[in-house]
Protein backbone atom coordinates (compact mmCIF):
# COMPACT_ATOMS: atom_id res chain seq x y z
CA UNK A 1 0.00 0.00 0.00
CA UNK A 2 1.09 3.32 -0.88
CA UNK A 3 -0.85 6.85 -1.55
CA UNK A 4 -0.10 10.02 -0.83
CA UNK A 5 -2.78 12.44 0.61
CA UNK A 6 -3.16 16.22 0.23
CA UNK A 7 -5.16 17.47 3.71
CA UNK A 8 -6.79 20.74 2.78
CA UNK A 9 -8.40 22.42 5.24
CA UNK A 10 -11.26 24.39 3.97
CA UNK A 11 -11.21 28.40 2.70
CA UNK A 12 -12.03 30.93 5.33
CA UNK A 13 -15.61 31.55 6.41
CA UNK A 14 -17.48 34.01 8.61
CA UNK A 15 -16.75 32.39 12.16
CA UNK A 16 -13.21 31.88 12.02
CA UNK A 17 -11.15 33.02 14.70
CA UNK A 18 -14.62 34.03 16.04
CA UNK A 19 -16.69 31.00 16.71
CA UNK A 20 -16.32 27.06 16.66
CA UNK A 21 -18.33 26.37 13.68
CA UNK A 22 -18.61 22.55 14.41
CA UNK A 23 -21.35 20.97 11.83
CA UNK A 24 -23.56 23.92 10.93
CA UNK A 25 -23.05 24.91 7.31
CA UNK A 26 -21.24 27.93 6.83
CA UNK A 27 -20.30 29.44 3.21
CA UNK A 28 -17.28 30.38 2.49
CA UNK A 29 -16.20 33.96 2.34
CA UNK A 30 -14.65 36.15 -0.53
CA UNK A 31 -11.44 35.02 0.68
CA UNK A 32 -12.44 31.65 1.57
CA UNK A 33 -13.21 31.10 -2.24
CA UNK A 34 -9.99 32.33 -3.64
CA UNK A 35 -8.35 30.14 -1.37
CA UNK A 36 -10.14 27.43 -2.76
CA UNK A 37 -9.11 28.52 -6.24
CA UNK A 38 -5.69 28.60 -5.63
CA UNK A 39 -5.61 25.00 -4.01
CA UNK A 40 -7.44 23.92 -7.28
CA UNK A 41 -4.79 25.86 -9.60
CA UNK A 42 -1.93 24.03 -7.32
CA UNK A 43 -2.98 20.71 -7.21
CA UNK A 44 -4.17 20.62 -11.17
CA UNK A 45 -0.25 20.46 -11.68
CA UNK A 46 -0.09 16.83 -9.20
CA UNK A 47 -2.69 14.67 -10.57
CA UNK A 48 -4.85 13.02 -7.87
CA UNK A 49 -6.87 10.57 -8.66
CA UNK A 50 -9.71 11.29 -5.80
CA UNK A 51 -11.10 13.79 -4.43
CA UNK A 52 -12.73 13.47 -0.32
CA UNK A 53 -14.91 16.51 1.42
CA UNK A 54 -16.34 16.30 5.23
CA UNK A 55 -19.96 17.02 4.84
CA UNK A 56 -19.82 20.70 6.20
CA UNK A 57 -21.01 23.18 3.54
CA UNK A 58 -17.84 25.27 3.25
CA UNK A 59 -15.86 22.40 2.30
CA UNK A 60 -18.17 21.28 -0.38
CA UNK A 61 -17.31 24.75 -1.24
CA UNK A 62 -13.58 24.06 -0.89
CA UNK A 63 -13.41 21.13 -2.56
CA UNK A 64 -15.62 22.30 -6.06
CA UNK A 65 -12.91 24.19 -7.60
CA UNK A 66 -10.59 21.30 -7.09
CA UNK A 67 -12.87 19.01 -8.50
CA UNK A 68 -13.78 21.13 -11.89
CA UNK A 69 -10.30 21.90 -12.31
CA UNK A 70 -8.89 18.20 -12.04
CA UNK A 71 -12.45 16.88 -13.39
CA UNK A 72 -12.81 14.48 -10.37
CA UNK A 73 -16.13 13.53 -8.94
CA UNK A 74 -16.43 15.18 -5.36
CA UNK A 75 -16.87 11.78 -2.50
CA UNK A 76 -18.43 12.98 1.03
CA UNK A 77 -17.31 10.78 3.53
CA UNK A 78 -18.24 11.80 6.91
CA UNK A 79 -15.23 10.42 8.47
CA UNK A 80 -13.89 13.97 8.06
CA UNK A 81 -16.41 15.90 9.40
CA UNK A 82 -15.49 18.92 11.95
CA UNK A 83 -15.72 17.54 15.45
CA UNK A 84 -19.47 18.12 16.85
CA UNK A 85 -19.02 20.61 19.07
CA UNK A 86 -22.70 20.50 20.38
CA UNK A 87 -23.80 23.68 21.85
CA UNK A 88 -20.85 25.28 21.40
CA UNK A 89 -21.01 26.01 18.32
CA UNK A 90 -21.34 28.97 16.83
CA UNK A 91 -20.89 30.78 20.52
CA UNK A 92 -18.18 33.24 20.30
CA UNK A 93 -14.93 32.40 21.85
CA UNK A 94 -14.87 35.34 24.53
CA UNK A 95 -17.95 33.86 25.78
CA UNK A 96 -16.63 30.01 26.03
CA UNK A 97 -13.41 31.38 27.52
CA UNK A 98 -15.39 31.11 31.36
CA UNK A 99 -16.76 27.89 30.31
CA UNK A 100 -15.17 25.20 32.47
CA UNK A 101 -15.52 22.27 29.86
CA UNK A 102 -14.03 24.42 27.18
CA UNK A 103 -11.01 25.40 29.59
CA UNK A 104 -10.78 21.61 29.93
CA UNK A 105 -11.27 20.73 26.28
CA UNK A 106 -8.76 22.73 25.48
CA UNK A 107 -6.09 22.12 28.22
CA UNK A 108 -6.60 17.97 28.17
CA UNK A 109 -7.59 17.29 25.05
CA UNK A 110 -6.62 13.34 25.45
CA UNK A 111 -9.54 12.86 27.78
CA UNK A 112 -11.89 16.30 27.59
CA UNK A 113 -14.40 16.46 25.58
CA UNK A 114 -17.36 18.50 24.04
CA UNK A 115 -20.30 17.95 26.34
CA UNK A 116 -22.97 16.30 23.95
CA UNK A 117 -20.53 16.36 21.51
CA UNK A 118 -17.13 14.41 20.59
CA UNK A 119 -13.93 13.42 22.43
CA UNK A 120 -10.71 14.52 20.49
CA UNK A 121 -9.47 10.57 20.59
CA UNK A 122 -13.24 9.59 19.09
CA UNK A 123 -12.13 12.51 16.34
CA UNK A 124 -8.36 11.24 15.59
CA UNK A 125 -10.01 7.39 15.46
CA UNK A 126 -12.82 8.31 12.84
CA UNK A 127 -10.57 10.29 10.47
CA UNK A 128 -7.53 7.87 10.99
CA UNK A 129 -9.79 4.80 10.15
CA UNK A 130 -10.89 6.57 7.34
CA UNK A 131 -7.58 7.83 5.27
CA UNK A 132 -6.42 4.05 5.96
CA UNK A 133 -9.86 2.65 4.31
CA UNK A 134 -8.85 5.46 1.63
CA UNK A 135 -5.50 4.23 1.39
CA UNK A 136 -6.49 0.87 0.77
CA UNK A 137 -8.91 1.94 -1.70
CA UNK A 138 -6.84 4.44 -4.13
CA UNK A 139 -3.40 2.41 -3.73
CA UNK A 140 -0.48 4.27 -5.34
CA UNK A 141 -2.42 7.24 -6.37
CA UNK A 142 -2.48 10.92 -5.19
CA UNK A 143 -5.72 11.90 -2.85
CA UNK A 144 -7.03 15.13 -1.40
CA UNK A 145 -8.90 15.04 1.43
CA UNK A 146 -10.80 18.27 2.25
CA UNK A 147 -11.68 18.81 6.07
CA UNK A 148 -11.05 20.62 9.03
CA UNK A 149 -8.07 22.53 11.28
CA UNK A 150 -8.47 19.64 14.21
CA UNK A 151 -9.53 16.85 12.11
CA UNK A 152 -5.95 17.46 10.28
CA UNK A 153 -4.36 18.21 13.66
CA UNK A 154 -5.78 14.82 14.95
CA UNK A 155 -4.11 12.64 11.78
CA UNK A 156 -0.95 14.30 11.76
CA UNK A 157 -0.58 13.92 15.30
CA UNK A 158 -1.43 9.85 15.33
CA UNK A 159 1.52 9.71 12.45
CA UNK A 160 3.89 11.94 14.32
CA UNK A 161 3.31 10.28 18.15
CA UNK A 162 2.45 13.32 19.24
CA UNK A 163 0.44 13.26 21.97
CA UNK A 164 -3.51 14.99 22.05
CA UNK A 165 -2.96 17.36 24.91
CA UNK A 166 -0.09 18.99 22.35
CA UNK A 167 -2.64 19.01 19.67
CA UNK A 168 -2.43 23.47 19.52
CA UNK A 169 1.29 23.33 18.98
CA UNK A 170 0.22 22.40 14.86
CA UNK A 171 -1.09 25.39 13.08
CA UNK A 172 -3.46 24.27 10.35
CA UNK A 173 -4.53 27.73 8.63
CA UNK A 174 -7.77 27.95 6.09
CA UNK A 175 -6.83 27.25 2.43
CA UNK A 176 -3.62 25.39 3.41
CA UNK A 177 -2.43 21.97 2.27
CA UNK A 178 -0.71 19.33 4.47
CA UNK A 179 0.89 16.31 3.14
CA UNK A 180 0.98 12.84 4.36
CA UNK A 181 2.18 9.56 2.24
CA UNK A 182 0.85 5.75 3.66
CA UNK A 183 2.70 2.80 3.35
CA UNK A 184 2.16 -0.47 4.64
CA UNK A 185 3.90 -0.13 7.89
CA UNK A 186 5.09 3.81 7.61
CA UNK A 187 4.09 6.85 7.41
CA UNK A 188 5.73 10.22 6.50
CA UNK A 189 4.77 13.82 6.91
CA UNK A 190 5.80 15.80 4.12
CA UNK A 191 4.16 19.29 4.46
CA UNK A 192 2.26 20.69 7.25
CA UNK A 193 0.39 23.88 6.50
CA UNK A 194 1.78 24.74 3.10
CA UNK A 195 -0.31 27.72 1.48
CA UNK A 196 -0.11 27.26 -2.59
Amino acid sequence: MRALFHLVRHGSYALLDHAPGGRADYPLSSQGRDEAGNIAAWLAGRGPRALVSSPTRRAIETAAPIAQRLNLAIEVDPAFVEIDFADWTGKRFEDLHSDPGWRAWNGFRSTAGVPGGETMLGVQARAVAGLLRHAAKHNDAEVVVVSHADVIKGVLAHFLGTPLDLLQRIEIGPGSISQLMLYAAEAKVLAVNFHP
